[in-house]
This record gives C-alpha cells, structure tokens and sequence, in this order.
C-alpha cells in the first residue's frame, strides 16, 4: 500500500467517523418500536454500500477512499455485536433475537434498495 492510499482511507475514515458520531448522537427513532442509533448507521451504511457497488467503480483510489475508508470507519459492526453482547448478558434472549434478525434483515433490504434505485435509474 503506497502512502497516497493511506491518506485517502484517513480522508474517508475521518468523514465517516464524523458522521456516524453526529447520527448516533442526534438521531432516535420509534415506529411502533425502538430502533437503536448504531442500527440506523447500519441501514444508511448498506444503502450506500448497494450504491456503491451497483456504480461498480473500476478507480481504485474511489474503492479505497469509499469501501475501506469512508464505509470502513461508518459502519458500526462492533457496536452492533456489543449490543447483541448486552442483551445477553442481561438474558434478554427474544431481543436479542429481534435485534439480530431486524438489523441483518433491514441492512440486507436497505443494500438491494440502494443497488436497485442505481440499477433502475442510472441503468
């Protein structure tokens, strides 16, 4: 790895740390049910990801500066296992079962709509 891209994947890191801080912070959603912050940075994180990969870029310093930087550092993976990790150790079992399949099954439909809308409209 060359020392450019290590500045774009601390370019992107940072911007995606940022973000995820502020939406963590400002955001808390209830729809009939409470839907946690690290699982709206997940959903918003799969839509870009099914963006990003429907655009199939070919440059590799966008692929750096967007996969490993900006969504590596967005993304919120550890926090989502430290929540499955709470609910457990508080023998929260059917939460824990609801958070896992909610924020697996939303982030997947969240990645397809971000890969469709590109698909349908830029395709």
């Amino acid at each position: 790895m060359d020392f450019s891209s290590i500045i774009i994947i601390l370019l992107g890191s940072t911007f995606g740390l940022i973000l995820r801080i502020f939406i963590q912070n400002n955001f808390k959603k209830t729809i009939g049910f409470d839907i946690q912050n690290t699982s709206i940075v997940n959903f918003l994180s799969s839509f870009l990801l099914g963006l990003l990969v429907a655009l199939n870029f070919t440059n590799n310093k966008i692929l750096v500066l967007f996969y490993s930087g900006f969504l590596g550092c967005f993304s919120t993976f550890s926090s989502f296992i430290y929540q499955l990790f709470e609910l457990f150790k508080k023998r929260k079992f059917l939460r824990l079962f609801y958070h896992y399949i909610e924020v697996i099954i939303f982030s997947f439909l969240f990645f397809y709509l971000g890969y469709f809308l590109i698909e349908f409209f830029l395709k």
